[in-house]
């Protein structure tokens, strides 16, 4: 892309005319076999991605919202329950949790790599919760809530740090559901089983989005649920087909979240390059590393050695955050901010009762992130001109950010 059309922000056309024969040949073939919704391609495909996470089963849904909804459900959490989760995020985790029944009730982020705190679920479930003896699980003294999940939340392509949130679980009991929509490849080291693990393979579910954004993403909405448990899979699938465990069969009340066919025969032409993009995004990372290295005004992105980021966003902290957006784009280079409010303090949200500073961290990064543009067809010249406009604006601080 010439310097004169800009820099997008993400580039949604690229990998569809890199692959526009066979998505137009596999789209073509879904129409002709009258089978829209459900089918062989749909079971392929949930096939495929379960193999690609390492875990057994994949479910796939209408949305990554559903995704997230029907595992805790699945799992349990209902009416009156409780689940961990952070404020820096997409308002769909909170969104999940609440129309599953339960109250969100949230911890602050790692400021280095804007996912949950370790530190902060530990001192949340030590200080914030009591265990009786008419409870397995720990109770929230506020709300006086039973906790009975967490949902860390691996964003931006980088997973949290599963380990210690996976034996903290294990010790007061709770079901851990991973919030991978922004992860797909990402993997995590184990410590604990010396082995790399993908996002999706490592709590009771996890929840993946297919929004045409995504690292594989789709033509339309859909997500998916992957998980180890059989069963689960099962009441999954039930969930999203209205209960039924076959046609007109309702053993329980369900909801209409199907994956459709058509998405699911584009996801399958696009899965076999997701680790060549994949990799691609951790190279153009690597590249924004290096033009930022000499950049103080700029914090870039944390990857630690137990991380294998797949770069869904590539974000930043820097001061002055929304006179350098404005400052950029009036130099046709798009950026995004995720998220500029963080959950907690969202107006649809204020009964949950958080009051200013009640997440620190979470509240000083939503005023410094910054998402620079992202996606494996950007070219290291693009970069450049983006790290270039950065260093302007931050050593040219009179020129005025109504120019052209």
């Amino acid at each position: 892309m010439s310097e004169r059309k800009g820099i997008p922000f993400v580039d949604l056309v690229a990998p569809h005319l890199q692959l526009e024969d066979e998505l137009v040949g596999t789209i073509r073939d879904v129409l002709r076999s009258g089978m829209l919704v459900g089918g062989p391609v749909v079971e392929q495909f949930e096939q495929e991605f379960a193999q690609y996470c390492d875990a057994r089963y994949c479910v796939g849904v209408s949305s990554g919202t559903d995704a997230l909804r029907f595992a805790l459900m699945a799992v349990g959490i209902g009416t009156g329950d409780a689940v961990v989760t952070v404020a820096n995020t997409f308002a769909a985790t909170v969104e999940a949790i609440l129309q599953a029944g339960a109250r969100p009730c949230f911890v602050d982020i790692n400021p280095a790599t804007f996912n949950m705190s370790v530190e902060g679920l530990r001192s949340f479930l030590q200080n914030e919760c009591e265990r009786s003896g008419t409870s397995p699980a720990p109770v929230h003294r506020s709300s006086g809530r039973p906790i009975k999940a967490i949902v860390p939340v691996h964003l931006y392509g980088q997973m949290c740090d599963m380990d210690p949130i996976m034996a903290l679980a294990a010790e007061y009991g709770l079901s851990v559901i991973e919030d991978s929509c922004q992860a797909h490849g990402a993997q995590y080291f184990s410590a604990r089983e010396n082995a790399w693990r993908k996002a999706g393979s490592i709590g009771k579910a996890a929840a993946f989005s297919f929004y045409p954004a995504k690292n594989l993403g789709a033509g339309g909405e859909a997500g998916a649920i992957t998980t180890n448990d059989e069963a689960l899979a099962t009441h999954v699938r039930m969930l999203r087909d209205h209960g039924q465990n076959k046609k007109y069969h309702h053993l329980l009340e369900g909801y209409n979240g199907r994956i459709d066919a058509l998405q699911a025969a584009i996801l399958r032409v696009k899965l076999p390059h997701l680790e060549d993009w994949n990799e691609k995004r951790r190279l153009a990372a690597e590249t924004y590393y290096q033009l930022l290295s000499d950049v103080d005004c700029a914090v870039a992105p944390s990857e630690p050695s137990w991380s294998r980021a797949v770069y869904h966003l590539y974000v930043i902290r820097v001061q002055r955050r929304d006179e350098l957006q404005n400052f950029m784009l009036r130099r046709r280079i798009s950026t995004g901010l995720h998220y500029p409010i963080p959950l907690h303090q969202q107006k649809a949200f204020e009964h949950l009762g958080y009051h200013e500073g009640a997440l620190p961290a979470t509240e000083a990064a939503a005023s410094e992130i910054l998402s620079l543009p992202m996606y494996p067809q950007i070219e290291p010249n693009q970069q450049s001109q983006v790290v270039d406009s950065l260093k302007q604006f931050f050593s040219v601080r009179s020129i005025p950010l109504s120019l052209p």
